[in-house]
């Protein structure tokens, strides 16, 4: 029963006023996004997490998982009650030990309540009690969780974790991660970083996984199934883990000789980004039905369609390049993924020179010739595509152009420079388009306005005249296509979610 209470006058208001504790006055609810134009609902406000700690149990004959996350936080505000982006069954919250009062709103929102609230800059200790059946989920339209014959896999962009631990879910908030995930004896479960041990009891096995630098939620991962493992180091020393789903049936092969180069491509690519940033490498391949291709942190991603026609190692590159140009530095809004994608995409083109098949300049310049002024794909800007053309193909070959023609414009001793210290200088952190430009225009000492506005922010071809000064447009009306080329348009719908 709610009673109203009537107060006479203005001095009976003020009186009402003074009865409410100035502390709880001043807490308000922490935002129900981050503040990302693309995707308003995705990330929360009011703190910053540090650390996720899960501990999991699956049973891949029922898609049933249970969980208890446990994450380790600090207020950014006072707040009288904060979100995590959820979608799985909640039984319990407790904040700071007590427990918590909890409600669902939109489409992901796990609405929290603590039992007192909580002041800026306070350590926030949040324990959460959950299960479900995480392909029986939707948010938004669709699932980002992947059945599997034998099993389930958490992976997509620009989201995933929603399916399998409540987070923070935008890349702005990066954590460390321990995973530990209980499977039926004979299954295996995989995840980001290193294999801190296993154990096995009462038929069921214990795997426990850690990654020790920061991490976006996106880029953290878990697959179950049956998987054959295989380890190896790389030549500069650090551990390699690969997993390939024992069905893979004729793309077993293939999928072995591509992701087994996994080492020898990360030790290539730290002569253009610098050294590898974690202390683990890998991928994995399992029996899944998707297309794509996804740079989980020190461990990505790959379909088996990926492998569908012969080895592919240009999708391995890729995905390690990422490792620098979208896990190490990530995107500060979604908005920036030309940063991802058309360095991951310009990374091909540098393994094409150096396996002899074209070199950038070449791909740049075939790439321009291939799309008239009429084509579509000039529309997209990569600098700022949308939503809806975030994967566009031209935010990766367009992309590439962009980065093409900042090779050109400030030479290659400054753009390598560009290429090596921006992980550098971003390191573990975020970053945007104009940030990047800054940095390119602080190393070569030139101004790059003009340029990065034609090349990723103008949604038409650039002119024959911009074209030649940046040396895309060949001399001959239609270039020799290089050999890499059907390789790495192989890998056009890596990230077609």
């Amino acid at each position: 029963m709610h009673r109203r209470i009537i107060v006479p006058g203005a001095l009976g208001a003020a009186s009402l006023m003074l009865a409410i504790p100035a502390s709880a006055a001043a807490h308000s609810p922490g935002a129900p996004g981050i503040g990302d134009p693309y995707y308003p609902a995705y990330g929360n406000g009011g703190y910053d997490v540090s650390h996720y700690d899960l501990r999991l149990k699956y049973q891949p004959a029922t898609d049933r998982l249970e969980g208890t996350a446990t994450i380790l936080a600090r207020t950014t505000e006072d707040l009288s009650r904060f979100n995590l982006d959820f979608l799985l069954d909640v039984g319990e919250v407790r904040v700071n030990g007590a427990k918590a009062s909890f409600t669902t709103s939109g489409e992901q929102e796990l609405e929290i309540t603590p039992a007192k609230p909580l002041a800026k800059g306070s350590a926030l200790t949040v324990v959460v009690r959950y299960s479900g059946v995480p392909s029986s989920k939707e948010a938004f339209g669709f699932t980002s969780w992947h059945r599997t014959p034998d099993g389930g896999v958490a992976a997509n962009e620009p989201e995933a974790a929603a399916w399998w631990f409540p987070s923070n879910d935008h890349p702005r908030d990066k954590a460390t991660y321990d995973v530990s995930v209980q499977v039926p004896d004979g299954t295996q479960a995989i995840s980001n970083g290193t294999l801190q041990s296993t154990s096995s009891r009462l038929g069921w096995t214990r795997w426990n996984w850690r990654s020790d630098k920061p991490q976006a939620t996106y880029l953290a991962t878990l697959a179950v199934g049956r998987f054959d493992l295989t380890t190896g180091t790389t030549e500069s020393g650090v551990p390699v883990v690969n997993a390939y789903s024992k069905d893979l049936g004729a793309n077993d092969g293939a999928a072995r000789a591509s992701v087994e180069r996994t080492g020898e491509i990360a030790d290539w690519l730290t002569g253009y980004f610098g050294p590898y940033p974690y202390n683990a490498i890998g991928g994995y391949v399992p029996n899944t039905d998707t297309g794509y291709a996804l740079e989980t942190q020190t461990r990505p991603f790959y379909s088996p369609r990926q492998f569908a026609n012969g080895s592919n190692v240009s999708v391995v590159v890729h995905e390690l390049a990422h490792q620098w140009y979208g896990d190490l530095v990530s995107v500060r809004d979604w908005k920036d993924i030309w940063i991802n994608e058309g360095f991951a995409r310009y990374a091909q083109w540098l393994w094409s020179e150096h396996e002899g098949e074209g070199t950038a300049q070449e791909l740049a310049d075939y790439t321009y010739a291939s799309h008239p002024a009429d084509d579509p794909f000039w529309t997209v800007r990569p600098g700022d595509p949308g939503p809806e053309n975030q994967f566009d193909l031209a935010v990766y070959d367009r992309g590439a152009l962009a980065v093409q023609a900042l090779r050109n414009e400030i030479g290659d001793e400054d753009f390598f420079a560009v290429l090596k210290g921006w992980p550098a200088r971003y390191a573990h952190g975020n970053a945007s388009v104009a940030d990047f430009q800054r940095y390119a225009e602080e190393v070569s000492g030139k101004p790059l306005a003009a340029l990065f506005d034609t090349w990723l922010f103008q949604p038409t071809r650039p002119d024959a005249p911009a074209a030649r000064a940046a040396s895309l447009a060949p001399a001959q009306d239609t270039p020799a296509q290089p050999r890499s080329w059907r390789k790495i348009a192989a890998t056009n719908d890596v990230h077609g979610h």
